[in-house]
């Protein structure tokens, strides 16, 4: 049985208006995707109801979330490793169909999964210390392909993915990644405006409103990520990528 570690994610509180923080809670790991960290996570989404109107998804430290946790993952076998990639798209669904707003606080490296998770939000900010990266393609494995190209367009996902270049800040805006880059006192007040956007909608007319003008892909995305990591060579395919990239 898979062991949970309660601090590696954090809930906080339900403010005004209904704002709460859900913190990634690993800043010793650059707050990397172990199994651990995932299952908490989706462990915390199931305490959520209708009195949260915001949830602001941020990272402990000086990063959002370094992306896939790869520490041990030659011990695992295959079907455990898709087991721990099904779970993290698993995540970025549950955040996309999420009948709250969600709101990404990204005041660091986002790389990866990680960065997945902040384009999942329905809402993007950071400073301009933040930075993506979209490793993937390197080692093979297809995860949140369609969410990336429907903010940032086909060509510059297809240059992104296939190069693995970084994105800074200020080109994170002008592609859509981030709506608006700023410092972390300026944010502070974002999410009740947030809030007070929304107050109108009652939870099912928010519910709908997010659902619809999210393109229902998840199935589609699931497909794609289990063909990917089962295609056989997978632990080879990671060992090339963090020797050429000293991940």
């Amino acid at each position: 049985m898979a062991v949970v570690n309660a601090g590696d994610a954090l809930l906080g509180e339900v403010g005004p208006r209904g704002v709460r923080t859900l913190t990634l809670n690993r800043p010793d790991k650059a707050n990397a995707l172990s199994d651990s960290l995932v299952r908490r996570v989706h462990e915390l989404l199931d305490q959520i109801g209708e009195e949260t109107r915001v949830l602001v998804i941020a990272g402990a430290g000086k990063h959002f979330c370094g992306g896939f946790d790869f520490d041990g993952h030659e011990a695992l076998s295959e079907g455990d490793l898709l087991l721990r990639f099904v779970q993290i798209n698993e995540l970025l669904a549950r955040l996309r169909q999420a009948p709250y707003a969600t709101l990404a606080w990204v005041h660091g490296a986002a790389f990866g999964a990680g960065a997945d998770i902040a384009c999942a939000c329905a809402y993007r900010l950071g400073t301009m210390r933040a930075r993506f990266r979209f490793p993937g393609f390197q080692f093979g494995v297809a995860l949140g392909t369609r969410r990336l190209m429907a903010l940032i367009g086909q060509q510059n996902a297809r240059e992104v993915l296939s190069r693995n270049e970084p994105i800074d800040a200020m080109r994170a805006q002008e592609w859509g990644l981030l709506a608006e880059v700023m410092d972390e006192p300026s944010f502070a007040p974002r999410p009740a405006e947030l809030a007070r956007l929304i107050e109108g909608l009652d939870p099912t007319a928010l519910r709908t409103l997010l659902r619809i003008t999210d393109p229902a892909e998840h199935d589609a995305d699931l497909a794609e990520l289990v063909r990917s990591v089962a295609r056989p060579g997978l632990h080879e395919r990671i060992a090339r990528y963090r020797q050429a990239s000293g991940a």
